[in-house]
C-alpha cells in the first residue's frame, strides 16, 4: 500500500509540474502575441541585425513605414530596397509551436535582393541537422521574382526539401513567397498591384442541399477527387533533376493506386450533413467557431495524405490548401478523424479526416482553391526528395448565392446534364480499370470452365492442386493485396441500405472490380452456391489456405475438431452476421464499425500496416489457421454466413456422390479440409468451399473404395486367378465402417 501512494503522489507532482509548463506556455504566447500587436516584429530585428549580412553592400536601415511593417535598407543614402520580417505578414508557426522568423530584402522590381533566417526555435539539431544547412537553404531564395510567383500561385521556383525537416522547410518556404508577394503588392513593387475583386461577390447559401449519392456529389463538384497511380508517380520523380529518384522507382504495378484522395468543403450546411450526417455535422458545426472552414479529406492506395510522422500538436507535412496568397497548414489541434460517410454508396476509404480552417487567414469559401499534396521518395539512407500535385476545388453554383441578389448565379457552365456527367465518371473509372477488369474477367472464365469440367480436372490430384494453389496465389496477390477487391459484409449492408432508400445503380458502377465480383457471386450462388466465392475468390480466404499448407509442408500438425464442437461452432457466423445486420438498420455507421470483425481490411487492403491490436487480431486468426484450416471461414466471417443463406437455393448438385458414401465409407469425411461432409455423407453447400478434394477422392483408384471395388471387379474380369489376398485387402480397407 506505501508503494502505491508513493507511485500516485510521482504521479500527481507530475501532472501538476505538466499543467504548471502548459499554463506558463499559454502565458508566454499570449504575451508573445500582446507584444506582436503592439509593434511590428522587424522592430527589434532592425537593432540586432546588420544590414550587411541581409543586402551585400548596404550599411544601414531606415525607419519602419506607418502603413505596412517594412523598412528601407540603405547603402549612404541610397535606398536599395525594402527589408521586412514575414512573420509580420503570414503566419510563420513551425514544428517547435514558435514562430519561425525570416529577414527578407526586396527590390522595386519584386527581386529577393537578400534573406536570413534570423531566428527560430525549431528542433532540427535534435536529429541530426545542422542550423547551417537550414540557413544555406533559405539563403537560396536569393533572386527570386516574386513578379513570376504571384502570377503562378508561388510554384515558378523550387523546393529544396531537407529531408527530416519536411515541416520546418515547408513553413519557411510558405512564409516567404507569401509574404514577399504580399510586401510586393503593398508596395506596388515591379508592377504589381493590390487585389481588387471586381467580379460579383458571393456567399454561402445555407438553404442548399447536397445530393445524397456520393457518385452524384462527384459528378456536380460538391467532391472533388484526384487519383494518382504508381506509373504516373514513377513518370514524375524520373523527371527530375536528382538521378537517384528515378534509381528508387516504386516496383508495383503501374496501375496499382498510388492515392486516391478526394476532398469536400463540408462546413457548408448541405455538404455537411450529406458527407458526415446530421449528427457529425451537428458536432462539425459546433466544433468551428465564427468564420472558420472546415475541409473533409478522404484516401486510398499506397500513399497516406495524413503521414506518421506528424505528432500531437505537430503539423500535417504533406498537404497545404492554397488559395491565391493564402495558404494554409493543418495542425492536430485543428484535425479531426471523420466517422464513416453517410453517402451509402461511398466508396471504402482507409483515410477519412477533417480539418479546419481558421478565420484570420483570409480564406474565402466561395472562391476556388487547391489542396497540394506532397509527395515524398527516398534516394539515400536520411535523405528524400520530393514532388507535389494539386487537388483542385470550386463551389459548385448551387451552393452560392449573390449577395447582391436572393437567386443563385451560375459560376460556371454546364457542359452536360447531371445523367450524362454521372454516365462519364464511371465509364472513365471503367476504361482506367481496363487492364484489372480484363485480368478478373479472364480468372473467372477459366473458374467457370474449371468447374464445368471438375471431372476432367480432378483425374489427377496433383494437377488439381497446382491448380487450385496458383489460383489463390493470383486472388491473394492481384484481386487482394494489389487491386483491394476483397468483398467485405459492408458492401452487402450498403447494398440493403440502398434498396431501402433510393438504389441506383450508378453508385454501385463507381468500383468495378467490386461490381463484377459481386455480380460473380450472385450468378454462382445459383449454380454451386457460396464456395465459388469463398474458396476461389476471397483474397483472405486464399491467404489462410496458402499459409496452412506452408504450415503442412513444415511439419506443424492439423487439429480435427470434435464433429459436435465443430457442427455448434458453425452457429457464431451466423449470429455475428445476424448482430450486424441488426445494428445496420439501427446505425449503418456503427455496424462498419463492429464490421472490423472482418480482418479484410487489416491483412488485405492495409496489408498489415495498421495499429497494432487490428494487426495481433489478424496474426491471431492466421495462426489458428495454421493449425485447423480456414479457422476464421469456418467459425466466424459473416460474409460467409450472409452468403450461405442463399447458397440453398442453388439450382445444380455439381458435386458427384456414391450411394455407399457416408455408410459404410467415410474416406470424404475424414480428408474434406472443411469438415463440411457430415458423418451420414451429405455435403453442406452452406460451409463447403467448392475445393473438389472430394472430387479428386470420388475417382482416386488409391482412396475411394467403390473405385477400389470397381477396379477389382475390372481386373477380375482380365484375370480371373486375382489373388484372394488382395480381395482380403480391399474388404478391409480402413475407411469402410464396420
Amino acid at each position: 500500500m506505501p508503494r502505491f501512494y508513493k507511485s500516485f503522489l510521482m504521479s500527481l507532482n507530475r501532472l501538476i509540474c505538466l499543467l504548471s509548463a502548459l499554463v506558463f506556455s499559454a502565458f508566454v504566447t499570449i504575451g508573445d502575441a500582446a507584444a506582436q500587436t503592439a509593434q511590428p516584429v522587424l522592430t527589434g530585428f532592425l537593432q540586432s541585425e546588420t544590414p550587411s549580412d541581409i543586402v551585400e553592400g548596404a550599411d544601414a536601415f531606415g525607419p519602419i513605414r506607418d502603413d505596412v511593417p517594412v523598412a528601407p535598407v540603405l547603402a549612404g543614402d541610397t535606398r536599395l530596397g525594402w527589408v521586412f520580417i514575414t512573420s509580420d505578414f503570414v503566419g510563420t508557426t513551425g514544428y517547435s509551436g514558435k514562430p519561425i522568423h525570416t529577414m527578407v530584402a526586396v527590390d522595386d522590381n519584386a527581386r529577393v535582393l537578400g534573406i536570413k533566417l534570423v531566428k527560430h526555435s525549431e528542433p532540427i539539431v535534435l536529429i541530426g541537422i545542422p542550423d547551417t544547412k537550414i540557413k544555406s537553404m533559405v539563403a537560396d531564395y536569393k533572386g527570386v521574382n516574386l513578379v513570376e510567383e504571384a502570377a503562378s500561385g508561388g510554384e515558378s521556383h523550387d523546393l529544396n526539401i531537407i529531408s527530416g525537416a519536411t515541416v520546418t522547410v515547408m513553413v519557411i518556404d510558405d512564409s516567404i513567397i507569401r509574404s514577399g508577394i504580399k510586401v510586393a503588392r503593398a508596395l506596388g513593387l515591379g508592377g504589381l498591384q493590390q487585389v481588387e475583386d471586381t467580379g460579383p461577390k458571393f456567399a454561402i447559401n445555407p438553404e442548399a442541399k447536397a445530393p445524397k449519392s456520393w457518385m452524384e456529389m462527384e459528378g456536380d463538384g460538391t467532391v472533388r477527387r484526384m487519383s494518382l497511380d504508381v506509373g504516373q508517380i514513377n513518370t514524375a520523380f524520373a523527371e527530375m533533376d536528382d538521378p537517384r529518384a528515378a534509381k528508387r522507382a516504386l516496383t508495383e504495378a503501374p496501375e496499382t493506386v498510388f492515392i486516391d484522395m478526394q476532398m469536400a468543403l463540408v462546413s457548408v450546411p448541405g455538404i455537411g450533413e450529406a458527407i458526415l450526417g446530421e449528427a457529425e455535422n451537428s458536432n462539425l458545426q459546433g466544433w468551428l467557431e465564427e468564420g472558420e472552414h472546415a475541409i473533409a479529406v478522404t484516401g486510398r492506395g499506397l500513399y497516406s495524405f495524413k503521414g506518421s510522422g506528424y505528432v500531437r500538436g505537430g503539423i500535417f507535412d504533406r498537404i497545404v490548401l492554397i488559395q491565391d496568397d493564402v495558404s494554409v497548414r493543418f495542425r492536430d489541434r485543428g484535425h479531426r478523424r471523420m466517422g464513416s460517410i453517410a453517402a451509402a454508396d461511398a466508396p471504402e476509404f482507409t483515410e477519412r479526416d477533417l480539418f479546419k480552417i481558421p478565420a484570420d487567414v483570409g480564406f474565402d469559401p466561395t472562391k476556388p482553391f487547391r489542396l497540394q499534396l506532397l509527395v515524398q521518395r527516398e534516394v539515400a539512407a536520411i535523405e528524400k526528395v520530393f514532388t507535389t500535385f494539386d487537388l483542385g476545388y470550386r463551389l459548385p453554383s448551387t451552393y452560392l448565392t449573390p449577395i447582391s441578389a436572393s437567386q443563385p448565379v451560375t459560376v460556371a457552365a454546364e457542359t452536360s446534364t447531371e445523367a450524362q456527367a454521372q454516365a462519364a465518371l464511371w465509364k472513365r473509372i471503367w476504361q482506367d480499370k481496363t487492364p484489372q477488369i480484363i485480368v478478373v474477367g479472364a480468372m473467372l472464365s477459366v473458374l467457370t470452365l474449371a468447374f464445368f469440367f471438375q471431372m476432367q480436372l480432378t483425374r489427377s490430384a496433383r494437377v488439381t492442386f497446382w491448380f487450385r494453389m496458383a489460383f489463390l496465389s493470383v486472388t491473394l496477390v492481384c484481386l487482394g493485396w494489389m487491386w483491394n477487391a476483397q468483398l467485405s459484409v459492408v458492401n452487402l449492408m450498403a447494398l440493403f441500405g440502398a434498396l431501402m432508400t433510393e438504389f441506383s445503380w450508378q453508385a454501385f458502377l463507381l468500383d468495378p472490380l467490386t461490381f463484377i465480383l459481386w455480380f460473380s457471386v450472385a450468378a454462382a450462388l445459383l449454380f454451386w452456391g457460396r464456395g465459388a466465392y469463398c474458396g476461389w475468390l476471397c483474397p483472405f480466404g486464399a491467404l489462410q489456405e496458402i499459409t496452412n499448407q506452408i504450415a503442412r509442408k513444415i511439419g506443424i500438425p492439423q487439429w480435427t475438431l470434435p464433429w459436435g464442437l465443430h457442427e455448434r461452432l458453425w452457429a457464431v457466423k451466423y449470429m455475428i452476421f445476424l448482430g450486424l445486420f441488426g445494428v445496420s438498420l439501427y446505425s449503418i455507421e456503427q455496424a462498419e464499425h463492429l464490421a472490423e470483425v472482418e480482418p479484410f481490411k487489416t491483412a488485405i487492403i492495409l496489408k498489415f500496416m495498421r495499429a497494432w491490436p487490428f494487426v495481433a487480431y489478424v496474426a491471431a486468426l492466421l495462426i489458428a489457421g495454421l493449425f485447423v484450416e480456414r479457422f476464421y471461414c469456418r467459425y466466424l466471417c459473416p460474409l460467409g454466413a450472409a452468403l450461405a443463406i442463399p447458397a440453398r437455393l442453388r439450382m445444380f448438385d455439381w458435386l458427384k456422390r456414391y450411394k455407399e458414401c457416408g455408410s459404410p465409407c467415410q474416406t470424404c469425411a475424414h480428408q474434406c479440409p472443411v469438415q463440411a461432409i457430415h458423418p451420414t455423407g451429405e455435403i453442406n453447400p452452406n460451409e463447403c468451399v467448392n475445393c473438389m478434394h472430394c472430387q479428386v477422392l470420388y475417382q482416386s483408384k488409391d482412396f475411394c473404395p467403390v473405385v477400389i471395388k470397381k477396379e477389382k471387379r475390372r481386373a477380375k474380369v482380365s484375370s480371373p486367378d486375382l489373388s484372394a489376398l488382395k480381395t482380403a485387402e480391399i474388404e478391409n480397407h480402413p475407411n469402410i465402417r464396420t
